[in-house]
């Protein structure tokens, strides 16, 4: 974050895309009564407006793009366990049924 910048807080931002998805408040409005700068405002106003997923569930854009991040970690990992598990067990060096010699450790 640049050093001059301001920092809303998430209460705020979600004011102002709340007065904005109502209808009845536009971009120079809002600009002009909570002097936030109109890119911003649009930023605030892609990120926080609900996305109707079905007839009950919203979410957010930020929400939605933090579900498709998780979404591409598991499949990463799931990768990997399949990987794991074909691939054929190995014993330990020290394993018996590999020790091809009957020899003590410790001689009498």
């Amino acid at each position: 974050m640049a050093k001059n910048q301001k920092s809303y807080p998430p209460e705020f931002k979600q004011q102002i895309v709340d007065l904005y998805n109502a209808g009845g408040t536009s971009y120079p409005q809002l600009e002009r009564e909570y002097g936030v700068n109109r890119s911003t405002l649009s930023n605030w106003v892609k990120q926080l407006s609900p996305i109707k997923v079905s007839e009950e569930e919203t979410v957010t854009l930020k929400e939605y793009k933090a579900l498709q991040k998780e979404i591409q970690l598991l499949k990463i990992e799931n990768e990997i366990l399949r990987q794991r598990r074909a691939e054929p067990k190995k014993r330990p060096p020290y394993s018996q049924k590999n020790n091809s010699r009957n020899c003590c450790i410790y001689p009498e």
